[in-house]
């Protein structure tokens, strides 16, 4: 059989000690705090404090409840919040990371998975405690045994680690969600730890010199892995900001990268759009990234317009264009599946699209009709990664559109209290290639190719192996088919956003519905406030889509609906619910732009 590369699971918190004992003042995080001053206050908490800090954590939570439970984490992004989740791993509990309950949007997601996970006890810190106590009151929701507060833990407990196994429950990372509940996905410690590894050994950092600066919310995969778990790897040290600080002034982000020798970054697509169109020149020259390794696209759609885009912005700040690495991964493989190499531009492809629709990737001139350029997601380390065929299982050709299968240690054990949807998605069958000349004795007990019959992880994601890369094309779910055509909803989005000046970029969503004969395509997208409602012309707007989606894609609009600012529904991560866009249409619970 295939082997991978032989992957260190030992859990990452016993590498804290280990860093604690061999270099205890070296700086382990640095904090930084941009709403006391908009400037930004650093805090910096060495690996000998950290330690420290996290034991008395972890005593404080084995005095409220034993080993196995749930403890969640409802606190801002800070230290506090890295202090209490490895005090979590100490003590040998479930951690569930989440956030403050102040957190403007996200309260029924809170609700949602805080009635899921039912967690013994809660982290927080002073500052948000009011909010806590006050979440804990008004909801119906089970009393926790305690509420820790980690700022005021006593400094002198303290805490003898108990032996942990790989696989042993390190955490419950929760899914977006959309129109459903969000779904636990259970990270054993072996997880966690290979999964850094394997992002590690793709980006090639230089042990405790490579630095990692991020604000993305710690509650989600991306944002926890390259924040918490990566430094603890070899050693790095780590830098660390508040979402809601990007947001206001995203400079901030650049010019913490700026400060730095030698570091690795990341962020969804729509961050580098937002850093091209909100950084001023003057801001621009105090910059210098030349020495930031790796700008990591991933969690969403990575589009051509804006690596080419980011780069044409900041090439005079020392943006080197091979340092924008495209990146693939789910919470359901920790994070990290695949990612393009920092040594080398991103590989980009066109494919005619419609071969893309009929399931295969042709190949053709970037300038031809029909075609589209599409990213590669580059190869994955220390796990298989293939595509298969999602009705029977077989595995598909380079080439061939179909859904992306992977198994490696960091594959998650399944969904938290969902039995028949783990199976359904962690346990897979593997059979041998469509068509080809699998079924050999040999195969059936190691599947095609002398890869592993099972288990597998059913992604949900469709995609592509071409020129031994791999190419993302869609989800299977989102895809919309009318009169038996394929058609990829980010690309008829793609062409909404850029159809009228009045139409919000990247604010649009298409879905397809049952209109009683046969599937009709619907299109909705959220005004932009720019355009004056006064001056709006509703029917104007409709046909430039109309005629747009027609040109582009020889498709006929069945219903465009154009809505009120920020009333498309979008998962906790900011991409488009699009089933949960597709019910509200449905039920007539969209906030339609009415003309004044």
């Amino acid at each position: 059989m295939t082997d991978l590369p032989a992957l260190d699971r030992t859990p990452l918190i016993e590498r804290l000690a280990r860093f604690a004992k061999d270099f205890p003042g070296d700086r382990a995080y640095t904090f930084m705090d941009y709403m006391t001053d908009p400037d930004g206050v650093a805090t910096d908490v060495t690996w000998g404090e950290l330690d420290r800090r996290a034991r008395s954590v972890a005593a404080a939570i084995r005095r409220a409840t034993g080993p196995g439970s749930r403890v969640a984490l409802l606190a801002p992004q800070d230290l506090h919040y890295v202090t209490g989740f490895l005090g979590a791993m100490y003590a040998r509990v479930i951690g569930v990371p989440l956030f403050s309950p102040d957190l403007p949007g996200h309260g029924d997601r809170l609700l949602a998975v805080y009635q899921d996970a039912e967690p013994d006890v809660v982290i927080t810190t002073s500052a948000s405690l009011p909010h806590v106590r006050s979440f804990l009151a008004d909801n119906s929701v089970r009393e926790p045994a305690e509420v820790i507060v980690a700022d005021q833990v006593d400094g002198t407990l303290d805490w003898t680690p108990e032996p942990i196994d790989s696989g042993d429950v390190a955490y419950l990372q929760y899914t977006s969600g959309s129109t459903r509940t969000p779904a636990g996905v259970i990270i054993t410690h072996g997880n966690f730890a290979t999964n850094a590894e394997q992002l590690w050994r793709t980006f090639e950092g230089i042990p405790r010199e490579s630095s990692g600066v991020n604000w993305l919310p710690v509650f989600h995969d991306m944002g926890l892995v390259t924040t918490v778990a990566l430094p603890l790897v070899y050693g790095n040290p780590g830098v660390i900001m508040d979402p809601v600080a990007f947001i206001m002034r995203p400079v901030r982000w650049l010019e913490l990268l700026s400060a730095q020798k030698h570091a690795f970054t990341g962020g969804p697509n729509f961050a580098y759009e937002y850093l091209t169109a909100q950084v001023t020149e003057e801001e621009k020259e105090k910059l210098d990234l030349s020495g930031v390794q790796v700008f990591m696209n991933g969690a969403e759609p990575i589009r051509e317009s804006t690596l080419s885009g980011f780069y044409e912005a900041f090439k005079d700040c020392g943006l080197r264009p091979e340092a924008q690495v495209c990146a693939y991964g789910l919470a359901e493989a920790t994070v990290y599946v695949s990612a393009s190499s920092r040594f080398r531009e991103p590989t980009r492809t066109a494919f005619d699209h419609e071969g893309l629709r009929r399931g295969v990737a042709e190949p053709c001139d970037a300038g031809a009709p029909g075609a589209i350029q599409l990213i590669a997601c580059g190869t994955s380390y220390g796990q298989h990664v293939v595509i298969a065929d999602s009705e029977t299982g077989a595995r598909l050709a380079d080439g061939q559109v179909g859904e992306i299968w992977v198994h490696g240690p960091n594959v998650a054990a399944g969904y938290w209290g969902r039995p028949e949807a783990t199976k359904e998605t962690f346990e897979a069958e593997l059979k041998g290639f469509s068509g080809g000349s699998g079924g050999s004795s040999p195969q059936e007990e190691h599947g095609p190719g002398d890869l592993p019959r099972r288990p597998w992880l059913r992604t949900g994601d469709l995609g592509v192996v071409h020129g031994g890369e791999l190419f993302v094309t869609g989800r299977i779910k989102d895809l919309v088919i009318v009169d038996g055509r394929n058609h990829y909803p980010q690309d008829i989005e793609f062409t909404v956003s850029g159809a009228h000046k009045a139409i919000r970029r990247e604010y649009t969503c298409a879905v397809s519905v049952d209109t009683g004969d046969t599937e009709g395509l619907v299109v909705i997208a959220e005004r932009n406030r720019r355009v004056p409602i006064a001056l709006l012309d509703l029917d104007e707007v409709a046909q430039a889509v109309r005629t747009a989606v027609n040109q582009q894609h020889d498709l006929r609009v069945h219903d465009f609906v154009l809505i009120e600012p920020g009333g498309l529904p979008r998962t906790s991560s900011g991409k488009i619910a699009r089933s949960a866009c597709r019910l509200a249409y449905v039920d007539g619970g969209l906030p339609v732009t009415e003309p004044r």
